[in-house]
C-alpha cells in the first residue's frame, strides 16, 4: 500500500497507523496523551515531507492530496481531528463563522504549550500545513488568525517568538500562494 493509500485507508476509517491505532481512537485521546505521546500528529496532519520523529508515517502525494479535496467524507474527518487538537489549545471553532476563538478553559490548556520552543509549535505548523494542503484553508486561516491574537497579546515576556509566529504565517502564506 503506498503513503497516500495509508493516509486514505486511516481517514476512511479502514485501516490503523502504524501503532495499530484507528483515526476514531486518537480524536478521544485525552489531553494527557495528547501531550504525552509524540507519534500520533504525523498521521492525523499528514505533510508532503518525512517526519524525523514518526519516519513511518506516511507522506502525502499529489493523489492522495486531489482524493481528500474530492471527498466530502475525508475533510470532514480531518475536521474532526483539528476540532479535537484545538480543544487541547484551549481553542474551539465556531462552525456558523468558521471561526477560532478561546475557550472558557484557554488558560489551563494554554498552559500545556504556551511557553517559549513548545514543541506544540511544531505541531501547529504541521496542523497549518496540513489542512491548507487537504482542502481546509478557511480553517487553517482561521486557526492562524486565532494564533495571531494570541501572539500579539503577549505583552513584555512573549512565548511565541517572533520567528516561530512568522513561520506559522509564512506557511499559511505558502500553500495560499501555491493555489492549494
Amino acid at each position: 500500500m503506498s503513503d497516500g493509500n495509508s493516509i486514505v485507508a486511516f481517514y476512511s476509517g479502514a485501516a490503523p497507523d502504524d501503532r495499530d491505532r484507528y483515526l476514531s481512537e486518537l480524536q478521544t485521546w485525552s489531553d494527557d496523551a495528547l501531550e504525552s505521546y509524540h507519534d500520533f500528529i504525523q498521521w492525523m496532519f499528514p505533510l508532503r515531507e518525512r517526519s524525523g520523529v514518526n519516519p513511518s508515517a506516511p507522506t502525502l502525494d499529489d493523489a492522495t492530496i486531489k482524493e481528500f479535496r474530492s471527498r466530502p467524507e475525508l475533510r470532514e474527518q480531518l475536521r474532526v481531528s483539528f476540532r479535537r487538537m484545538l480543544r487541547f489549545y484551549g481553542f474551539e471553532m465556531k462552525p456558523q463563522s468558521l471561526k477560532v476563538v478561546k475557550r472558557a478553559d484557554f488558560q489551563e490548556n494554554s498552559d500545556n504549550w504556551l511557553s517559549p520552543w513548545n514543541h506544540n509549535y511544531l505541531r501547529i505548523t504541521r496542523i497549518l500545513k496540513s489542512l491548507s494542503l487537504l482542502g481546509l484553508e478557511e480553517e487553517a486561516g482561521a486557526f492562524f488568525a486565532a494564533l495571531y491574537e494570541v501572539y500579539h497579546s503577549q505583552g513584555a515576556n512573549p512565548t511565541i517568538s517572533k520567528e516561530t509566529f512568522r513561520y506559522w504565517e509564512a506557511t499559511v502564506s505558502r500553500v495560499k500562494s501555491a493555489g492549494q
